[in-house]
């Protein structure tokens, strides 16, 4: 997904890895827009021995990336829009289709004398049950329930013996998710999918609200 290195706001490297110690601290200069971003130290993320060991790191369009960006406070930068085209924040790129912008980087990088290669990797990706298209994690507006009171009545329950889990060794399950609890997504992108539990309430005589 090279065209999301448009949205790119660190690179990450492993505080214990030689070869970029005297790296730490430093920063680097986005060959498309000039912007300079932050080389940052993160053990979760960076696996050593894996590529080069830097890892390019696009918060607004990869799950991990968006917990490394929470992490070292970057920046969150959207480069698509709805329709998959590179958006305002994608400089010369800017109204692409995202494929048509992958090849477009990939060739403009050459240009520049800063394309090194290229090697085949396994990845996962996700798809679209119905169309089978490539879904692009991106940033959006979200409605969200709060279940950490939920989670924890949950927990105190089985702790203090009012509830029994059966069989026992599910329990360290039991905690293992509700210890951990996130806030829930009740807007999840499905087409066809959960009404997000919101209503407009009207008195008697009153009239109502189109939306």
């Amino acid at each position: 997904r090279l065209e999301t290195m448009l949205g790119d706001t660190a690179v990450a490297i492993h505080p214990e890895d030689a070869r970029y110690k005297h790296l730490h601290g430093k920063h680097v200069v986005h060959p498309f827009n000039g912007r300079k971003i932050p080389i940052v130290c993160d053990a979760e993320l960076v696996d050593m021995a894996f590529g080069t060991g830097a890892v390019k790191i696009t918060p607004a369009h990869d799950p991990n990336d968006y917990e490394c960006g929470k992490r070292h406070n970057l920046e969150f930068i959207t480069v698509l829009t709805p329709e998959g085209a590179i958006n305002n924040n994608g400089s010369q790129f800017e109204g692409m289709m995202r494929y048509d912008a992958r090849i477009a980087v990939e060739e403009a990088l050459k240009e520049k004398g800063l394309y090194i290669g290229k090697e085949p990797n396994k990845m996962r990706l996700g798809l679209c049950s119905r169309s089978g298209d490539i879904l692009e994690p991106m940033i959006t507006p979200q409605w969200y329930v709060n279940c950490n009171g939920m989670a924890k009545r949950a927990t105190d329950a089985v702790r203090n013996g009012e509830l029994k889990i059966v069989p026992e060794e599910h329990e360290k399950t039991w905690f293992q998710w509700l210890d951990n609890i996130r806030d829930w997504c009740v807007s999840r992108q499905l087409w066809w999918g959960h009404q997000i539990p919101a209503w407009f309430a009207t008195k008697k005589g009153e009239e109502g609200v189109s939306k």
